[in-house]
């Protein structure tokens, strides 16, 4: 009966061209089965026969034997294994005598081809689909027809497929291609005609290019293509295009190094028609469970001016930057991190956007960092110990700040009245805690020009810093919070400096005199303070049922010497030409600077304000459907009054706070200063209260700032892809590349292209003022800051995605640095076209890619730039 149902013929297939998935077989018929048994199984391992293990099979709808043949017959959800061999299919027929399989899928009612046979070879191979198949399990070969399977990233298909005992697979009428569908609909394919895939490689026949279903005419009568189960040294191919300044060019062509497991580097080079060119080495290496890290080596020499005019010649630049993370597991209480940058102030201006490492932040960029930091913690994480070396470089000024070494020593606070054999309450005594730390600094600033002249080393600056905090906490009178503390600080340093006034024929001159030697400096202080929290209830207005107002005051009584005191030895002073006396600190070029001038007793105090209120939810069940609303939050006063000073008792008043509107999608903040005394004719602050002006206090700065997201689900989708990505490439291994690349995303809104958010519009707004006296109109003036960020994306259809990014400056009156990129998902190709139209940096790009990894480098890129130079 199952014969007569399934004839099956040895050569009875006849398949579409290369790869189709649409395969029909002539041997195959809709199936009717005869009987209604569910899930059958036999487990079979005959004597005699030779086999090394049982045949296991199942058949979830039906299963029909030939007795005398010792043929099985399986039907739907049918599966049968073997060893390492595994088989699925919706029809399988295991001939036991002649030690075969055949399987295949079935027509269903509609028509459709379903039930495909999945096969797994073991040796940890990826499952495969196929049209249909015939296995020798003995020998372990057979023949496959119409399968496509994953190759690093590209997919290969063909008509029939035979895999021997020596797990390589000859393929006849196959296709390479960067499309995973039946029918490629845009890829970059390869037919091959007939071929051997091994283990690391695969030997072609004749092969021919196709590119969007049209043969190329690019043809090879054989064909071998590497296929290595590790990383291998290879060629870099480059991109081509063209720039305004430096003409035709042939960006990051080189080489790559595989040297081992654990480092790898790329070598590359770009070159200009006019004369320019840039050099970089790019170097990998990571240790696993141990630490990673990489360094990246980068020269440029660019062409400026017109050849054979005066003003022709060659600006030459280098960057350097350096990683390297320590994994926490490889050595506990124990830390080592490196982030360098360093180089020309005018690298990346100079390259522009020439480099594939350059993104428009390093354009805009004015400063750059390093630090290289060593921790450890010992005595039970009680001492934190950390060593390191700081660089800043400001590229605006041309100038550096160098650090070497910084170390800081921590002591946790403890009680040291306190008994670890303590039972019960701690008493008041038992309560004062203790802590100390230790810094130490070397460093000097001056311009990078200078930092490696002669005499560069000895413009360093060191000292060492003690502290010592002393504190003890009591709850008084229930509803207050009593604070008391004594802190001393103590600075030991090498150089110390005296100021004097020298009659000289041009003129008198000010003279700063270093003398180097041993020197201590220390201050301390005193300060007893109260704190409670005073709550406040407003009646229910409309659909607010309450509102609820929490003040923190706090006061406290401060007391410090007055270290410029001769009897100190901190401060000296001079007679100027004009017999004035001038007061000056022996310290003041200190990196920790002076013990202060002047005694202080006074009065701190501050006041922090909390409102919310409760209203009714409807979609929030929780609380008793109420939801709390913040409306002012953190709206803090702050100030001190000091009763020994002999004028200007009073500190400038400070202000700060923040609020959200739009259930939480606004955030605002704003911070101010109010001084409470009136000023002269000549701007400077005088012992007379403004009040008496008219004015209560004056504002002399403001700052507001606000961020808007029209859109909060698409912050929270690239969130929760960015930690996604993360928790992915984390587990892989992240690689440099990636870890810059999801640092770009994280900073960089525009730089993850989301085609599940249809739309997000998102806006920041700063603004900044502050008061002062103007010189030419003898009058006070305000100096205002103020941008406008806009950034946002939207889709025109579920393949089309648009993103801009743009702002404005009110106070050069100009829109800033703007952006427009335009993504076409291309299903296995992605294709984007980015445009700065105006500014330094204007220009457009176009570029075309393969998203398969095995041919990242597979891409066509066009820029070019407008007059800019860049592009």
């Amino acid at each position: 009966m199952a014969q007569s149902n399934i004839p099956l013929k040895q050569n009875g297939l006849q398949s579409k061209d290369a790869g189709s998935a649409n395969s029909k077989l002539q041997d195959t018929t809709k199936i009717k089965p005869i009987d209604s048994t569910k899930s059958v199984q036999d487990t079979t391992k005959k004597k005699g026969s030779g086999l090394q293990a049982e045949v296991s099979i199942i058949a979830v709808d039906s299963q029909k034997s030939e007795v005398a043949k010792n043929i099985s017959h399986l039907y739907r959800g049918a599966k049968v294994k073997y060893q390492d061999f595994e088989l699925s299919a919706d029809y399988i027929r295991l001939d036991r005598n002649q030690k075969k399989i055949f399987a295949s899928g079935i027509y269903d009612k509609s028509g459709k081809y379903v039930g495909r046979p999945i096969v797994i070879m073991g040796n940890g191979e990826s499952p495969k689909t196929v049209d249909s198949l015939y296995y020798d399990y003995e020998k372990q070969e057979g023949n496959t027809y119409g399968i496509m399977t994953e190759v690093d990233g590209g997919f290969i298909q063909a008509n029939i497929v035979r895999k021997n005992i020596y797990d390589e697979m000859s393929i006849y009428k196959g296709l390479y291609s960067t499309c995973n569908l039946p029918q490629p609909h845009t890829h970059f394919g390869i037919h091959i005609s007939k071929g051997i895939v091994t283990k690391n490689q695969i030997i072609s026949g004749p092969a021919y290019l196709v590119v969007m279903g049209v043969p190329m005419p690019v043809a090879f009568p054989f064909a071998f293509f590497p296929k290595p189960d590790k990383r291998a040294s290879g060629f870099l191919f480059p991109s081509f295009g063209e720039d305004y300044t430096r003409g035709f060019s042939m960006r990051d062509i080189g080489w790559y190094l595989a040297f081992n497991d654990y480092w790898d580097s790329e070598i590359r080079g770009s070159l200009y028609s006019k004369g320019s060119w840039e050099a970089s080495v790019n170097t990998r290496y990571t240790v696993n469970y141990k630490y990673n890290g990489g360094f990246n080596i980068r020269y440029a020499n660019t062409k400026v001016g017109v050849e054979g005019t005066d003003n022709y010649g060659s600006n030459k630049d280098f960057n350097v930057t350096w990683n390297h993370t320590q994994r926490q597991e490889a050595n506990p209480g124990t830390s080592f991190s490196a982030s360098v940058n360093f180089g020309t102030a005018s690298y990346f201006q100079n390259t522009g956007t020439g480099s594939n490492q350059t993104t428009y932040q390093n354009l805009a960029q004015n400063r750059m960092g390093s630090s290289i930091s060593y921790g450890k913690v010992f005595a039970d994480g009680k001492v934190n110990l950390t060593a390191s070396l700081t660089h800043s470089q400001d590229m605006a000024n041309r100038t550096i700040q160098l650090s070497l070494p910084n170390i800081s020593l921590n002591v946790s606070s403890f009680n040291p009245f306190d008994s670890k054999d303590r039972v019960g309450e701690q008493k008041w005594y038992q309560r004062i805690n203790v802590g100390y730390s230790f810094q130490a600094q070397n460093t000097v600033s001056t311009a990078d020009s200078l930092l490696f002249s002669s005499g560069g080393f000895k413009r360093f600056q060191n000292g060492f810093q003690h502290n010592i905090p002393v504190s003890l906490s009591l709850n008084a009178f229930k509803y207050f919070q009593f604070n008391t503390s004594v802190n001393y600080t103590e600075r030991w340093y090498f150089q110390s400096t005296r100021q004097r006034i020298d009659n000289t024929p041009s003129g008198y001159r000010q003279r700063l005199d270093t003398l180097q030697g041993f020197n201590r400096a220390y201050d301390y202080s005193v300060s007893t303070g109260l704190s409670t929290k005073i709550y406040g209830m407003y009646p229910k207005i409309g659909k607010i049922q309450a509102i609820r107002h929490v003040v923190t005051p706090s006061i406290n009584l401060n007391y410090r010497p007055d270290f410029s005191d001769p009897r100190y030895g901190f401060y000296q002073h001079y007679n100027d030409q004009y017999g004035n006396r001038n007061v000056y600190s022996i310290f003041a070029q200190g990196i920790y600077g002076s013990p202060s001038a002047g005694k202080s007793a006074g009065i701190g105090f501050s006041i922090d304000n909390n409102i919310e209120a409760k209203v009714k939810s409807k979609s929030d069940t929780t609380d008793g459907g109420f939801k709390k609303i913040p409306i002012l939050q953190g709206l803090t006063f702050s100030g001190n009054y000091n009763f020994v000073a002999d004028s200007l008792k009073l500190s400038p008043i400070t202000f700060s706070g923040r609020t959200a509107f739009f259930d939480q999608k606004m955030n605002v903040n704003f911070n101010g200063t109010f001084d409470p005394y009136s000023i002269d004719n000549n701007g400077v602050r005088i012992n007379r209260y403004a009040i008496k002006d008219g004015s209560l206090a004056r504002l002399t700065n403001f700052g507001l700032s606000f961020d808007y997201s029209l859109n909060p689900k698409a912050a929270k989708s690239r969130n929760n892809n960015i930690d996604s990505l993360r928790k992915e490439m984390s587990g892989a291994g992240m690689t440099p590349e990636q870890a810059q690349a999801l640092a770009r995303i994280s900073s960089d809104p525009n730089a993850f292209v989301d085609f599940n958010i249809p739309w997000n519009l998102a806006a920041s707004f700063s603004f900044n003022m502050s008061k002062f006296f103007n010189s030419s109109t003898r009058r006070m003036d305000n100096q205002i800051t103020s941008t406008l960020n806009l950034h946002g994306d939207f889709s025109v259809t579920p393949k089309w995605k648009v993103t801009f990014q743009s702002g404005y400056d009110f106070k050069q009156k100009e829109v800033v640095m703007t952006s427009f990129n335009i993504y076409r998902d291309l299903h296995c190709w992605d294709m984007s076209f980015g445009w700065m139209p105006f500014g330094r940096y204007r220009s457009y790009n176009v570029t075309i890619r393969a998203k398969a990894s095995i041919l990242q480098d597979l891409k066509l890129t066009k820029r070019a730039s407008s007059g800019g130079g860049y592009f």
